[in-house]
């Protein structure tokens, strides 16, 4: 069976629900934005938001897939930067927990942390405190850590160190992964478009990016920006919300519905997506049946709060996978 290995941002989501975006003003936060803030902000946004409610988990994106992938069955590693503290240790024993690999660096800084807002419509609003994860560098990425695995999954939030960011998708190519690409937020995309337009074209197999990510780096709407992108790439995954998604490679363009469900908060659904479609590719299933074991993982994880469901919820889903496969 393929391994799939993960590389990101290593950081501790405090999920708190927040009564209206009045809260996202007052703290200049773009609804539905990642923003990165200082420890300083981080603490006083955390302070500001004491009595609503609040949960903690090991997040970052690319570890949410990781944790997805882990609860699919699948072979897994994730590599990341985390601070010799609780938080840090809370991350590695996480991973440990859900049978990850870690393969953790650690660094005086703390460890990272970043604030989920989500609003009354389930709308999420992150500022993250990278600390600790921006100390991932590229001394620390080797050929080596790649040798075990098929697949590589990274996200574009590792952009803000471009030569570490290349370097591991340069090995991981060489190495023969399959590379995955997720854009991360529009506006990491908008700061670097012209860099992930020179690494997808050069590194990358299969893309997933969100329809504000699409537009802001092909500069035209979801559908059109998708046909600009398939060709640079194998696969194409274009997430569309409420409305789906469109999986697309140079031969195929297969339209996703959504699986009906309950949303109470969308923090993880594009992760949980890209996890189920990358099950879907690994077990060499089409791009229809992979899109919509995706959907079906999105649309399971925002009927509750956070990226992580308990292991009666992971059971169900498993048992509906295993049906759809048959």
């Amino acid at each position: 069976m393929a391994k799939v290995l993960g590389m990101g941002n290593a950081l501790v989501d405090i999920i708190t629900r927040i009564p209206d975006d009045k809260t996202l003003e007052e703290f200049g936060l773009p609804k539905g934005s990642m923003t990165l803030v200082d420890l300083d902000t981080s603490n006083y946004i955390h302070a500001e938001t004491t009595g609503m409610g609040k949960s903690k988990a090991s997040g970052g994106s690319a570890a949410n897939t990781i944790h997805g992938l882990a609860h699919l069955g699948i072979e897994t590693g994730f590599v990341g930067t985390v601070g010799d503290d609780d938080m840090g240790r809370f991350f590695k024993k996480d991973m440990q927990v859900n049978h990850i690999t870690p393969i953790l660096f650690r660094t005086l800084h703390e460890t990272g942390r970043s604030m989920a807002l989500i609003s009354a419509d389930s709308e999420r609003t992150f500022a993250t405190y990278l600390g600790a994860a921006v100390d991932l560098s590229e001394d620390d990425i080797t050929y080596d850590i790649f040798e075990e695995y098929d697949y590589f999954y990274i996200e574009g939030y590792l952009v803000q160190n471009r030569v570490m960011f290349e370097k591991a998708m340069r090995l991981a190519s060489q190495a023969g992964l399959t590379v995955c690409l997720d854009l991360a937020s529009y506006n990491v995309v908008e700061e670097n478009r012209e860099f992930f337009l020179e690494l997808i074209s050069g590194y990358v197999d299969i893309l997933f990016a969100n329809e504000e990510e699409i537009k802001a780096l092909t500069g035209k709407l979801p559908e059109e920006g998708a046909m600009d992108v398939k060709e640079l790439v194998r696969i194409a995954v274009i997430k569309l919300g409420g409305e789906g998604s469109l999986c697309l490679n140079r031969d195929e363009v297969v339209r996703i519905g959504v699986r009906p469900s309950n949303p109470v908060d969308t923090t993880g659904a594009g992760d949980l997506y890209a996890a189920g479609f990358i099950y879907g590719h690994l077990h060499g299933l089409s791009l229809d049946s992979s899109g919509k074991i995706g959907s079906i993982l999105a649309g399971r994880v925002i009927e509750q709060v956070g990226a992580k469901m308990n292991e009666s919820q992971w059971e169900i889903l498993r048992r509906e996978l295993h049906a759809l496969e048959s």
